[in-house]
């Protein structure tokens, strides 16, 4: 089976959501071994900011390890410029989309299931 979900951040909430949805890829990595698994994390509003290089430093590794084993993180290039935010402040992980929300829209129509930790 392909599996394909799409995981939606876009609170400032590093305790709860962030946490929780990068516990969640992790967990469904593992379920998953061995089989094919397309996974996004897409960050909108005040979200983006748990993916700023000097405030992001508790998950960096977490986000690091996911990214290895093909786990897309995608901000939205519009909060950024709501923010002033640049993609050198982000960490390199992260990819810049246009819009959150459109991606989110598209990786929905693509098959993806959306989750919302």
């Amino acid at each position: 089976m392909n599996y394909k979900v799409v995981f939606h951040l876009d609170q400032d909430d590093e305790g709860s959501a962030l946490v929780m949805g990068l516990t969640n890829i992790t967990n469904m990595l593992a379920a998953v071994s061995g089989e094919d698994a397309e996974i996004h994390m897409v960050a909108n509003g005040d979200a983006i900011k748990l993916f700023k290089q000097d405030l992001a430093q508790n998950q960096v590794e977490t986000i690091k390890t996911l990214h290895k084993q093909g786990v897309r993180f995608c901000l939205c290039n519009n909060s950024m410029k709501k923010f002033g935010f640049k993609k050198e402040q982000m960490l390199e992980q992260c990819e810049i989309v246009p819009a959150g929300i459109v991606e989110l829209c598209r990786l929905q129509h693509e098959g993806c299931a959306y989750i919302k930790p």
